[in-house]
């Protein structure tokens, strides 16, 4: 195992599940970039733990749309987190690169959690009507909230992490949408929040 234990408390299954998903990195990571090369051993206290804090925030239920899934942050994390469950909610991740999308459909698998891999562009793929969306280093907010629009359900929370230069971006934002926002302070980087976004609508 490449990284330190998990961040926080999970259950066994939870965290063998992150071993597996560990494994798959490493080794899918050379051919399709997944991570960047520097961040692999800090794979469980940087990727994980930045996934796990954004779960945590949402309500318990609801289809959850992750937009940009990439290497799975927080995408898969989530679906890991949503087989603790009785009664598993749904989850889709939205991801237009093939090989990437191939990557997340096989960790899946091979964790034995469920979810959804929809291998087309964000702006084209079917309205989700998600009860949660996120999306982790995708874009910019203002090009995110207009993603919001098209995939989030009317009374739907987004969960959208940003870096240190995140009150900025709300600003920008705020000539080209109406929403109520509040911003989390990251566990994993004190300079970055989670904004807590609802009531996306244009100007």
């Amino acid at each position: 195992m490449v990284g330190d234990g998990a961040p926080r408390n999970v259950s066994r299954e939870t965290s063998e599940r992150l071993d597996i998903y560990e494994s798959l990195l490493i080794k899918w990571n050379p051919k399709i970039n997944l991570v960047s090369r520097n961040s692999l051993a800090e794979l469980r206290s940087r990727h994980f733990a930045d996934s796990l804090q954004i779960y945590d925030l949402a309500p318990p239920e609801g289809h959850w749309c992750d937009l940009g899934s990439g290497g799975g942050f927080p995408g898969l994390i989530v679906a890991i987190r949503a087989a603790e469950a009785p009664n598993p909610r749904p989850v889709t991740l939205i991801e237009s690169d093939q090989r990437k999308a191939a990557f997340l459909r096989t960790a899946a698998r091979e964790m034995g959690v469920a979810c959804k891999v929809l291998s087309e562009r964000i702006e084209l793929a079917e309205p989700q009507n998600a009860q949660v969306l996120s999306a982790r280093a995708l874009a910019e907010l203002s090009v995110l909230l207009g993603f919001a629009e098209r995939h989030l359900a009317p009374e739907g929370l987004a969960l959208f992490p940003k870096g240190a230069s995140w009150k900025k971006e709300v600003d920008n934002a705020r000539r080209e949408w109406s929403f109520d926002c509040q911003p989390i302070t990251s566990e994993t980087e004190p300079a970055a929040a989670i904004l807590s976004i609802k009531g996306v609508s244009r100007v």
